[in-house]
């Protein structure tokens, strides 16, 4: 594994650009680390409404960053107190939402360091009960990224502040607020860790304690090709925010793979546009569904049609057909 030196960069736009270019670009075959620490910032996940998920007065009042990120899940709050980890690998069929397998390393260093630190649900590590990391994928051409968050000592008030959560994820996590299950790292040690410590704590555990580990800096070329990355998707309006969609009906549930939103346009009985939110996870991109519906018939029969034509698990995770079509035929 070759750790990658992002030079100190806390720009969300660069940042993700220098992840998406090691997956795509840099050597397919080696397995790449990449860490990176973010200026306040709202992170989307991919198939997201930017819109519904944040609290625009608090965004524009308090200068947020807002970037849509390449992997699915939840919107989450970055700031230079949160340090981000990436695991860039071949994608061998079986990595694709095995959480443990890329976030044990972390756990392990988290746990020597003294905090009861442990994969719980989904996707997030927990201490105590309280959420310490959330952590995502994404997967193409035979290559992924899993990568989470660590919160050392982020502003937790900045993280209640800046996202809007559905009634409908509250109450399925049976809490009244994010306030009540967030917590930073710091608040489990009896002396607390600077960010650039903690880093060199946590790089160290993931080699072995090897002080030699392989580094990989970033060329002049390198950095042309990410600034372009970053001004055509992570800079562009286009991509972090989108028109939010005009629609007649509105179906969404909490399943266990995720939350799963869809917005029907619907004329003379028949789905004439559709529009599909949410924070689960998958490999295939939800526009094949969205057009699969389109032009069918907003009634059970047609739209199991549509559904059957694809493989939901690729979209959506672990979700049955059935339930799909109930959701949106119902």
């Amino acid at each position: 594994m070759i750790f990658v030196d992002n030079q100190n960069i806390t720009d969300p736009s660069l940042n993700l650009a220098i992840e998406e270019y090691i997956l795509t670009k840099l050597n397919q075959d080696e397995t790449y680390l990449l860490f990176y620490i973010n200026e306040p910032s709202i992170i989307i996940g991919k198939n997201q409404n930017t819109i519904e998920e944040i609290n625009r007065d608090y965004v524009k009042d308090n200068q947020l960053h807002v970037v849509r990120r390449l992997s699915g899940g939840g919107a989450v709050y970055h700031d230079l107190g949160n340090l981000n980890f990436s695991f860039i690998t071949k994608d061998d069929g079986n990595s694709f939402s095995n959480f443990k397998k890329f976030t044990e390393p972390v756990v392990e260093a988290l746990n020597q360091l003294g905090i009861p630190a442990e994969l719980s649900g989904r996707n997030d590590l927990h201490a105590d009960g309280k959420k310490i990391s959330g952590n995502a994928q994404f997967s193409t051409k035979g290559r992924m990224f899993s990568h989470g968050t660590l919160m050392l000592d982020s502003e937790i008030e900045n993280v209640v502040s800046a996202l809007n959560v559905s009634d409908e994820k509250i109450r399925s996590k049976g809490i009244k607020s994010i306030r009540s299950r967030v917590a930073n790292i710091n608040d489990f040690l009896d002396h607390p860790l600077s960010m650039e410590d903690f880093k060199q704590k946590i790089l160290l555990h993931i080699f072995d304690g090897d002080e030699n580990f392989e580094r990989y800096t970033l060329t002049e070329d390198d950095w042309k090709q990410i600034h372009e990355i970053s001004n055509e998707r992570y800079k562009n309006w286009d991509w972090n925010y989108g028109k939010s969609p005009t629609y007649d009906i509105k179906r969404s549930k909490k399943f266990t793979a995720g939350l799963v939103d869809f917005r029907l346009k619907v004329r003379k009985g028949t789905i004439t546009e559709a529009t599909i939110f949410g924070d689960f996870f998958g490999t295939g991109d939800v526009t094949d569904v969205e057009n699969a519906l389109t032009g069918r018939k907003h009634e059970a029969n047609d739209v199991r049609k549509a559904l059957e034509e694809h493989n939901m698990k690729k979209y959506f995770g672990a979700i049955d057909v059935e339930d799909l079509v109930q959701l949106i035929s119902e």
